[in-house]
């Protein structure tokens, strides 16, 4: 076997070429880990020559493999001349070819914005064409179930109002009172200046319970249970087990996708209500040590502050914000692609879409039920 790779200089007298350089051994992975550092000091010599004074003798190469290309051919790239076996000739071509690809610098365009507008106008009609027809299939999936019963995923349905509700509870609770807690302080260090201090219950009140509840219960959904069923339906799509079950004839969408829906839509304003008591107790504290109001005044106040139908316009929106947020959680899930990159891009697509979603619809919702209540 031949040596490790190795160079040699030798000087020429010639008025062009101040030096010969005759490479030999194995330039191989394995060949070049021999001498490695020396070698790297003479190429770092060799490239303080000027361009075109050396010349490259690599006839003496007995082997050549690409770790090696890739150092003989970023040596040799302003040699005067190259000798090479014609064993070598072409992959060590190929090789300089790729490190002289030129790189076009990127040039400003002027109407990136349109591009740029345009490309995001036709990506959100992709989303609202294929959003479309997933919500299309659930009816159907819904109208075939309504004939056969007996057929109902009740046991996902089941598990997915378990691990969006119960295992909820605790951080929605925990949020709300401390939110309940700094709304009524924040009311508080207000109405105290003008002796309304009973009218906090009325803001704190309806604040919770029309709006502050289903949001708070919606936006934890959406990174909780929203990133977990996309987590979910896309590591299915990842090691193909979608494409199974289509395969054993199994609806994808009756399976997958409706138990999640409904067990969202199902728990999420029972999620809610709870998230209403625990805001309101949040503020029945602050309301005894700030403004001296009895936790016996406040409970006998809040029903004359805050009408049912306030209670049942946030229970309404509730179950509309948790069909919404399993409904972009599982679109997202269903269109991730066989790869880890997708999946995390998915699931971070899918938390943004529900929030902005939710979003919307309470705006939606306070447009329309601006004179109920």
């Amino acid at each position: 076997m031949a040596d490790a790779a190795a160079l040699q200089v030798e000087p020429v007298a010639d008025d062009a070429v101040s030096v010969r350089v005759l490479a030999s051994g194995r330039w191989t992975f394995s060949g070049l880990k021999e001498h490695q550092q020396e070698l790297h000091r003479h190429l770092e010599g060799l490239e303080r020559r000027p361009p075109g004074s050396v010349a490259w003798d690599l006839t003496g190469v007995a082997e050549m493999d690409d770790a090696g290309a890739v150092w003989l051919a970023h040596a040799v790239r302003r040699a005067a001349r190259v000798e090479v076996l014609p064993r070598h000739r072409d992959i060590l071509k190929q090789v300089s070819e790729g490190m002289l690809v030129p790189v076009e610098p990127k040039r400003f365009d002027p109407l990136w914005a349109v591009e740029a507008s345009g490309r995001g106008a036709i990506n959100f009609a992709v989303h609202l064409r294929d959003a479309t027809a997933l919500f299309g299939q659930l009816v159907l999936d819904l109208a075939a179930l309504a004939r056969r019963p007996a057929e109902f995923p009740l046991r996902e349905l089941s598990a997915g109002i378990y691990r969006a509700g119960v295992t909820a509870l605790p951080v929605t609770m925990l949020v709300g009172f401390l939110v309940g807690v700094v709304l009524t302080y924040l009311s508080a260090l207000q109405l105290k200046r003008y002796g309304a201090d009973l009218l906090v219950i009325n803001i704190v009140g309806v604040g919770v319970v029309r709006e502050l509840g289903p949001m708070l219960a919606s936006i934890i959904a959406a990174g909780r249970s929203g990133s977990a069923i996309t987590a979910q339906l896309g590591v299915m799509r990842v090691t193909e087990e979608v494409e199974a079950l289509s395969v054993m004839g199994i609806s994808v969408t009756t399976r997958l996708v409706l138990p999640r829906v409904l067990a969202l839509a199902i728990a999420l304003p029972l999620v809610a209500f709870c998230t209403d008591i625990a805001a309101l107790a949040g503020a029945m504290l602050v309301s005894r040590f700030t403004l001296g109001i009895s936790p016996g005044a406040f409970i006998e106040a809040l029903p004359r502050a805050v009408e049912v139908v306030h209670f049942w316009i946030g229970i309404g929106k509730s179950v509309f914000f948790g069909f919404a947020v399993a409904f972009v959680a599982c679109h997202y899930g269903l269109r991730v692609l066989p790869n880890t990159d997708s999946l995390a891009a998915g699931v971070t697509r899918s938390v943004v879409s529900a929030i902005t979603v939710v979003i919307i619809l309470d705006a939606v919702f306070a447009i329309l039920l601006r004179n109920v209540g």
